[in-house]
Parts: C-alpha cells; sequence; structure tokens
C-alpha cells in the first residue's frame, strides 16, 4: 500500500516545475505593460509639447473645446487677437498712406474753387472731383471742364513737363503734406482743340468754332455775352482755347493772345477733368458736356494745322484791366487729404486682410510640416533605444 501511494503523493510535486515555468513566464508581462505605458506617455507629452511650441497649449485639448485650467483658452485667445491687431496696425497705416498718395497723384484729387470765373456752372467754394485717368483713355473733349498748371503759358514760371512714375509719386508725396510747389492751378472749359478755328463773333454775337455757331446760353453766367472780345485763331497742334463760363470777370484765352501760343495752353499742362461737384451737398451734380458741342458739323469742318493767327478788336482796357486784377489771385486749390486718405483706407483694410489671412496660411502650413516630421520621427523610433523598464 505504501508503494501504490507514493507515487500519489508525489503528484504534487511534479506538477511544480511546470508552475514554476508558468510563472516564469507570465513575470514580463508586466514589463511590458509598464513599457506600452511609458511609450504612451511619452506620446502624449511629446504631442503636448508640439501644441505649446504652435502657440497652443495642452488645455486647448481638452474635450468640448473647454480649457482645462477653467476659461484660459478664451482669454489666450483674446489676447493673442489684441497683439496681433497692434501688429497689424501700423502696416494697416503705412498701405493706407501709399494708396492715398497713388489715388491722389494718379487717380481722383479734390479742389476747390475759390474764383467766380466759372460760374454758374462751378460756385465759390464748390469742391469738385477731377479725373486724373480719364485722357489715358480717350483724347480731351470740347466742352470738358479741365484742370490745368498755367506756369509757362499765362503764368510766369517753368512750363510743366512731362514726368516719369516715379517722380511723379515723390511729388504726390510732397504735396500730401505741404511740401512741394503744386503749381498755379487753373480751370476752365475746353472750346477749342488742335487744328480748330475759333472766331468771335458771327452775326448774331455768337462764339464760332470751325464756322460752326455755339449756343452758349445752358452754361454762361445769366447776362453775360459770349464774349466782349474779339478774336480769330487757329488752335497750334498740342494746344488748346480755353475760357471760363462767366466770361464778362474770366481771365482766360482772349486775355493772352499776346503771348506766346496766342492765348492757348499746352495739352500736356492738362491736369484732368473735372467731373462731379461733392460739396456742398445741396451742389452735388455730375458735370456734362454741353449738347453744342456734340454736333456733328464741328469736327466735320475742323480746319487743318497752321500756325497761329490772332486778331484782337479794339475794347475797353477799364474792364479788361479790372477782370485780370479781380482773377490774378482766383487761382484753383487742391483740397483736404482727407478724401484720398479716407480712400486709401478703404483701400488697405481689404488690403491688409488678404495679406493677413496669406501669412497664416503660410504659417500654418510650415506648423504641420513640423508636426509631421515630428510624428514621423516618433513613430519610426527603434523600441529597443529606449531604457529598459525597472
Amino acid at each position: 500500500m505504501s508503494g501504490a501511494e507514493t507515487p500519489d503523493a508525489q503528484a504534487p510535486d511534479a506538477k511544480a516545475p511546470d508552475q514554476a515555468q508558468a510563472e516564469t513566464s507570465s513575470k514580463p508581462e508586466p514589463s511590458s505593460n509598464a513599457e506600452a505605458s511609458d511609450s504612451a506617455e511619452a506620446s502624449s507629452n511629446a504631442e503636448a509639447s508640439g501644441l505649446a511650441g504652435d502657440g497652443g497649449s495642452a488645455a486647448d485639448m481638452a474635450p468640448d473645446g473647454q480649457a482645462a485650467s477653467g476659461g484660459r483658452k478664451p482669454a489666450t485667445r483674446r489676447e493673442r487677437r489684441k497683439r496681433s491687431f497692434w501688429r497689424e496696425f501700423p502696416i494697416l497705416v503705412v498701405i493706407a498712406l501709399l494708396l492715398a498718395v497713388v489715388i491722389k497723384t494718379y487717380a481722383i484729387q479734390a479742389f476747390f474753387i475759390p474764383s467766380g470765373s466759372m460760374e454758374n456752372t462751378l460756385e465759390i467754394n464748390d469742391r469738385v472731383l477731377v479725373n486724373k485717368l480719364v485722357y489715358d483713355v480717350r483724347g480731351i473733349h470740347r466742352g470738358d471742364i479741365v484742370v490745368f498748371n498755367g506756369d509757362g503759358s499765362w503764368d510766369p514760371g517753368t512750363a510743366p513737363r512731362d514726368t516719369n512714375f516715379v517722380v511723379k509719386f515723390a511729388q504726390g508725396f510732397a504735396s500730401m503734406f505741404g511740401f512741394g510747389h503744386p503749381g498755379d492751378i487753373l480751370i476752365k472749359r475746353v472750346i477749342g482743340l488742335p487744328g480748330d478755328k475759333v472766331a468771335c463773333c458771327d452775326a448774331q454775337g455768337r462764339v464760332t468754332v470751325n464756322g460752326v455757331p455755339l449756343t452758349e446760353q445752358s452754361y454762361l453766367y445769366p447776362g453775360d455775352t459770349p464774349s466782349e472780345i474779339r478774336f480769330n485763331i487757329v488752335v497750334p497742334p498740342g494746344r488748346l482755347w480755353v475760357m471760363g463760363d462767366h466770361r464778362l470777370i474770366s481771365d482766360d484765352s482772349r486775355n493772352h493772345l499776346g503771348q506766346p501760343g496766342g492765348g492757348t495752353i499746352p495739352e500736356n499742362a492738362v491736369i484732368g477733368r473735372a467731373f462731379v461737384i461733392i460739396w456742398p451737398i445741396s451742389r452735388w451734380r455730375i458735370l456734362p458736356i454741353p449738347a453744342t458741342f456734340e454736333q456733328a458739323k464741328l469736327s466735320a469742318a475742323a480746319a487743318p494745322s497752321a500756325p497761329p493767327a490772332a486778331r484782337p478788336a479794339a475794347r475797353d482796357t477799364a474792364p479788361a484791366a479790372r477782370d485780370t486784377a479781380s482773377l490774378l489771385s482766383a487761382r484753383l486749390e487742391p483740397s483736404s487729404p482727407a478724401l484720398p486718405l479716407a480712400l486709401g483706407f478703404a483701400a488697405a483694410v481689404p488690403v491688409t486682410w488678404l495679406q493677413r489671412r496669406a501669412r497664416l496660411r503660410i504659417a500654418r502650413r510650415r506648423t504641420a510640416g513640423r508636426t509631421g516630421r515630428g510624428a514621423g520621427r516618433r513613430t519610426t523610433r527603434d523600441p529597443s533605444d529606449r531604457p529598459p523598464f525597472v
């Protein structure tokens, strides 16, 4: 019996090596789990540090869009937006100033009317807008109200000459802040183009252009005659014959017949065309070309270019002297730079917004590239490089 009992008694002992082997094989599992948790924790820390490097924080990754620090995320965003505004504001101001100078120099400028030589079309203290681009796309038309520089033609000084883009920009920038010499700026209506024969007057006392009488009652000052001064001239090439609408007091081409050009002005002295009255509000209106200048006969009967020939008639010198004296200081004055500055700021806002969006988009792409490269390095790391678990 004892020999039979011996194997039964030793059976539990026989299982001991198997249990030991099982226990030995199960021991590395805690180490593997610990390494996995350590890897996950390291990856989480790396991602959190990556967010912090990109201007975010681990709190920004809290669920439901709430910060882990109790409302810290909205405050951070407000601070970033405030810093962004003050960082963008100088850029906005610089762009607005540059656009204002460009608009004033090359596109549109406001002028102040100080005299009555264009009444009643333009009254004293009116503000008009002058289009400086129109004559780049079309020629000067009869009946246009033009703003021009009188230096070197009617007034002493150097005649204006064509300048390049850079010189014009520098002059416009200087005049924006009250520097430089703007010239002797005048405003009149174009009556004769190069080659036109302009004369006064026919049997009915009307001014004629190429033998075609003009009906000017729609824009002449009430009570004025078309002209008290007799003249007969062929406009030289590259020059214009201009007159004011208040003919009795206007100092215009008629008063400069004895000067070079026979009273005409050079086309390159024209700054632009006055096309609208913007101030006062009660005077707001477009300045169209009068219908009398739309007669087809004016162009059909245009005379060929010829040297100027003027024949002023005898006239009362007292009224002429009185008119000239009253208009010596009647010069067009540039209005305040408020309008071009306002237009510059209006145009600068979308320009600044677009450049900011482009800059942020480029920054996001760079950040995404850095994040992608960092994630690639984490996923390809050799596990054997990690220190052993203790």
